[in-house]
Order: C-alpha cells, then structure tokens, then sequence
C-alpha cells in the first residue's frame, strides 16, 4: 500500500513534529534566525495540513489525532527551551504547558473512559494557538534580529496568557458538560 494524496496531511504534521529537533537545537546554538525560519515553516504547515484536508475531504481519524499532538508538541517544545533561555517568562512557559497537559490528560481520559473522542478545536483555541506561535516568532525575532519594544512584545504575552487561559476553561467546561450529559444518559 502506498502513500495516496489523501495522506498528504498527516505527512505534513508528522514533518512538523520532525521540525521540532531542529528547531530547538538552533535556538539553543543562538542561531535564532534559521530557528526562526524553521519555526515560521512549522507554523505555515499547521494551517496547510488542515486548509488541504478540508479543501480535498482528506480528513482522517490519524489526522484528528496526529494534528493538535504535532501542535502541542512544537509549542511545548519551543516554549520550554525560551524559557530555558530566559527569553520567556517563567509564568508563562508553565501555564502553557500546564493547559496543554490538562488537555491532553482530559482527552485520553475521555477516549478510554467514556468514548472515541471526535474534538473539533474551539474557536479561542485555535486563536490561542495562532497567538502562541506568533509570540514565539516575536520573540526569536527579538533575539536574532532587532529589539522590538517591550510593551509590544508585554502585550503580546499578556495575550497569549488570556488566551491560554480561556481556552484551558473553555475545554474543562465543554467536557465537563459532555461528561454531565453521558452520565445523564
């Protein structure tokens, strides 16, 4: 069985997660430009996986699953090393990654305790993401090009933070709810 053009989508999520090692290594060797490049290329290719899979109807089971992991992989990834690197804050780095695991745990939780889960992002997560990544472009650029002004960059924080954190709420209650209604039923 060979690669079909249908599988076009989870090639380009798996190449994102792929894209995370390098990534990661030039951001730690202060190369920040070619990591910042490679991490637009990451980001590019998140939007592209879903626009093709829902322009061609090639949306798939692995897809659902392979797309938010390569996601939150990449961004967990990257907003621990600027972290690591003091170029985010502390605070922040671990409220990402703290809504990213409670997803992940509630989802798996979900899939072997209750049923297959079928989760469409909400609106205000896919906000949150889009927010996250272009904070970490914001950021490497910072480092590798020119200072931007603090309350710009502030700003941006401050906004992935609201984001980060309505979305984590926003998951709890929408499966809380499910939950109430399954056990309802």
């Amino acid at each position: 069985m060979g690669l079909r053009a249908r599988d076009i989508p989870n090639l380009i999520s798996i190449a994102r997660v792929i894209l995370v090692f390098p990534v990661i290594w030039l951001l730690l060797y202060q190369d920040y430009r070619s990591a910042m490049a490679l991490f637009f290329v990451a980001g590019i290719s998140d939007a592209l996986d879903g626009f093709l899979a829902r322009q061609f109807h090639w949306q798939s089971r692995l897809g659902g699953i392979l797309d938010p992991l390569a996601d939150k992989f990449l961004l967990v990834s990257v907003y621990f090393c600027l972290g690591w690197l003091t170029a985010l804050p502390l605070w922040l780095v671990i409220l990402v990654i703290l809504r990213d695991v409670i997803i992940v745990a509630g989802a798996l939780a979900w899939h072997f305790r209750v049923e297959k889960l079928d989760a469409e992002p909400s609106l205000v997560s896919k906000a949150n993401t889009s927010l996250q990544i272009t904070l970490v472009l914001m950021v490497v650029y910072n480092l590798g090009f020119t200072a931007l002004p603090q309350g710009l960059l502030n700003a941006m924080m401050w906004a992935v933070a609201f984001t980060t954190l309505w979305s984590g709420v926003d998951y709890v209650v929408s499966w809380g709810r499910k939950a109430g209604q399954q056990i309802r039923n």
